[in-house]
């Protein structure tokens, strides 16, 4: 335990600056849009003069420049999204937002200008380039930069499409985040107590051992959604069909060409991976079965997936109580991680408060410029919240190890992100198995918290992508109407979960409400999970076998993963070959351990 006594639960953001419109926020938001506009400028003359072996002291002085603007955008972009979470009804946040929007669309265009300038360049002008001491660390960045730029338009173009997604692209998903951050639903309680429950707290609800309240929760929370359906269609629309219209105009042959460029990973590797877990499925189904049988129902229904199952599960968990459950864990294994976290406690970078207005899930997000994390969740008091902690935990850890780099270096792709996250989750649960006084009716509650996490990755995530997928393919022809998104969301769960969901309880409505298809920063905001966890299944798997000998060289392949794409980053650091399916299908076997270690314990359990 931390502290026996009161930990805050909301965060001090005074260091990104004092006050919310301040002078010192104003002066950092005016020197932003000047600089801005004048690396621009320089940028635009440079792109019409395409990188020679003369001219390469100044390209590098124009990535220097484009780093400084990124830490600094990102740096306020940050703070407003720390600000508009925990406070969705915010109209000032709101409006801020906005104008960072324009902010963000300059910085498209500088970084346009310097694609511009690459596309041309000759072999012996861009080594040259990248032989600059400027641009030391940067190498892998700019090689980036020269593939991405095969695929723009021209100079006037790609700047009026920056324009046009302030007021449109982005605006959808600026739409989307404010309508729902507003939403609640009239809930019901099995007493007859009715409340009107924010959205946000929904998913905790389902999550409730009483199938009843996940029930009603799951049903009402639909009526919501439902009537909110031509709305959340339109945006997902929209943000579907401005990516295929740029796709056409940038060349690009398929949809999921960006996404996998923004993921640093190849198409096989993808390939490689969804084919092993749909030759698997049996297992992650397993779990599911299991559950179904200890709730006396022949399926579960998707109001079930989360939810405890009747295995005395813990009682419910204060924030303090959360915090020193994570923070036991990590000192006993990770003890660098533990004194990270400690650290972060103690400078109030987590916020947990359950309150109205604040918006759903759960993120990490951070400044280059202050070399600050920070948490955000809606802390509930399961032992899901204390894992979500964790989760996080493991994403600020990441780029805490990532500090000591330059600026674009530490800019990882989400693939590798969700590897260092669903570590710290391993850490956490093994944990907890660990602790003294283990009973077998807590050891078979905490395996099955452990092993539920099979179908959310090798089941639900495939899911998400395999609606995602299908969608993207039908939008190429058309609007995609509300019932249709219904029918190809139950249609890719039937397919996936297959028997061990019930077919009449699906979600139609999952497309609407997982905010992960409105993000427009990113599409197919999906499968890096997936990865994500089998790669730390590898990784924890290993790192078992081989104890504390094993950290330093966790590090190094975290330290590498924004300098190298996800196959290079893994095969350097650790000598795997990610290319394979059976790398894919070895991961997924080791988590079969697990399914055995459950069923034991609820046989320990029963007294068999």
């Amino acid at each position: 335990m931390i502290t026996n006594r009161p930990l805050p639960q909301t965060w001090d953001l005074t260091s990104y600056f004092p006050t919310f419109d301040g002078p010192s926020y104003r002066v950092f938001r005016a020197a932003l849009a000047a600089d801005l506009k004048t690396q621009l400028a320089r940028a635009t003359a440079l792109a019409a003069l395409s990188p020679a072996p003369g001219s390469a002291r100044d390209w590098a002085a124009a990535f220097v420049g484009w780093e400084d603007l990124i830490v600094r955008l990102t740096h306020f972009s940050s703070y407003l999204g720390c600000l508009s979470a925990a406070d969705s009804a915010s109209e000032a946040y709101q409006a801020e937002e906005a104008a960072l929007s324009m902010l963000a669309a300059e910085e498209s265009k500088v970084k346009t200008q310097l694609l511009r300038g690459l596309r041309p360049a000759d072999d012996a002008a861009f080594a040259a380039l990248l032989a600059e001491p400027a641009l030391a660390g940067a190498s892998h960045l700019v090689k980036r930069f020269r593939a991405e730029a095969v695929y723009q338009m021209d100079a006037a173009q790609e700047a009026l499409a920056s324009d046009l997604g302030v007021d449109g692209f982005k605006a959808w998903s600026r739409l989307y985040d404010t309508m729902t951050g507003k939403m609640s639903f009239e809930m019901t309680f099995p007493d007859g107590r009715k409340e009107t429950v924010p959205m946000a707290q929904r998913r905790a609800l389902m999550t409730n051992p009483d199938r009843a309240i996940r029930q009603t929760a799951f049903v009402e929370g639909n009526k919501v959604w439902s009537a909110a359906g031509d709305a959340c269609a339109a945006a997902i629309n929209a943000l579907a069909g401005t990516r295929h219209t740029l796709y056409a105009r940038r060349g690009r042959g398929h949809f999921l060409a960006a996404p996998l460029h923004d993921a640093a990973l190849d198409q096989g590797t993808l390939d490689a991976m969804f084919a092993a877990i749909a030759e698997n499925y049996a297992l992650p189904r397993k779990i599911m079965q299991i559950g179904a049988r200890l709730q006396g129902t022949p399926a579960l229904a998707w109001y079930d997936l989360e939810a405890p199952r009747p295995l005395d599960p813990l009682p419910e968990i204060s924030w303090e109580d959360g915090i020193a459950m994570v923070q036991d864990a990590f000192d006993s294994a990770y003890p660098r991680l533990g004194d990270y976290f400690r650290d972060s406690v103690r400078r109030r970078w987590l916020e947990g408060e359950k309150r109205a207005n604040k918006r759903s899930g759960a993120f990490c997000t951070g400044s280059s410029l202050t070399r600050e994390e920070r948490i955000y969740m809606t802390f509930n008091g399961t032992v899901g919240d204390v894992v979500t902690l964790a989760h996080e935990a493991g994403h600020a850890w990441h780029s805490h190890v990532l500090g000591t780099l330059r600026p674009i270096a530490r800019d990882y792709p989400m693939t590798l992100a969700e590897t260092a996250s669903t570590f710290a989750e391993k850490i956490l649960v093994h944990g907890l198995l660990s602790a003294k006084g283990m009973t077998p009716a807590r050891r078979a509650f905490l395996l099955d918290m452990e092993t539920n996490h099979m179908p959310a990755y090798l089941l639900n995530i495939p899911v998400r992508f395999l609606f995602e997928r299908r969608f993207y393919e039908e939008r190429k022809s058309g609007v995609v109407s509300v019932s249709r998104l219904c029918e190809l969301m139950s249609q890719a769960q039937q397919e996936v979960y297959g028997p061990a969901l019930d077919a009449e309880s699906c979600d139609p409505w999952f497309w609407a409400s997982k905010l992960h298809f409105f993000i427009s920063d990113v599409s197919f905001y999906n499968f890096p999970y997936t990865f994500g966890f089998l790669l730390s299944q590898a990784l924890f798997t290993q790192f078992r076998r081989d104890g504390a000998a094993f950290l330093p060289k966790y590090e190094s392949f975290l330290a590498a993963t924004g300098s190298a794409s996800c196959e290079d980053a893994v095969r350097s650091t650790l000598g795997w070959d990610i290319r394979q399916k059976e790398f894919w299908a070895e991961a997924i076997a080791g988590c079969g351990g697990s399914v055995e270690e459950f069923e034991a314990a609820i046989q320990a359990r029963a007294g068999k």
